[in-house]
């Protein structure tokens, strides 16, 4: 029977290192993946999800408009595939968390789904509250605060190094911007 999972961390927790694990996994078996990765982000390159650790695959794309249910009755009507691996998935709308849910259900499909839990405000991402909700499984990629304990938050520094308490909910950057603490070093960080 097909799941829905979500593997959801803080920045730079290796999210797209396990995905791109777990596709060659597949793939070493002979077994055909999909991966998608959103439009939005191109820091690996466009339709490219890469880990920081060298790790890179082609990915198909998605936006804010695509519907996931046709994208994957197309790619299935094309030959097998074992498994349908989305990284980014913070930035899935809540509709496409439910066409992902309705291809498990219907099309038998399993769906890998990696991304940010929360925002630099500690705010739940549209997708992410989704998948918590809708996922038949839910796995959290552990990373560490600099104190040691577990990050669960992230901070995003402006230009002078000072975390931002305000801002637009997206905005693509790396380990230049964002900074991934435990909840304690994450509110000294916001002034509480």
């Amino acid at each position: 029977m097909a799941k829905l999972y979500f593997h959801y961390s803080t920045m730079n927790a290796g999210k797209s290192t396990v995905l791109l694990q777990a596709a060659h996994n597949y793939r070493e078996r002979g077994m055909e993946t999909y991966l998608l990765t959103a439009r939005l982000d191109d820091r690996a390159g466009r339709g490219r999800i890469a880990s920081r650790i060298g790790f890179g695959a082609d990915a198909d794309m998605f936006d804010a408009t695509d519907d996931l249910f046709k994208m994957l009755e197309i790619r299935l009507s094309q030959g097998p595939c074992a498994c349908v691996f989305i990284d980014e998935a913070q930035f899935l709308t809540k509709e496409q968390v439910w066409q992902l849910a309705r291809a498990v259900d219907d099309l038998d499909i399993p769906v890998m789904c990696y991304g940010l839990r929360v925002d630099f405000r500690g705010e739940l991402f549209p997708g992410s509250a989704t998948l918590l909700a809708l996922s038949d499984e839910m796995r959290e990629v552990r990373t560490i605060c600099h104190c040691g304990k577990k990050a669960t938050m992230v901070v995003r520094n402006g230009a002078d190094g000072q975390p931002l308490r305000d801002g637009a909910q997206v905005q693509i950057g790396g380990n230049e911007t964002y900074v991934s603490l435990c909840r304690r070093h994450w509110r000294a960080a916001m002034g509480d």
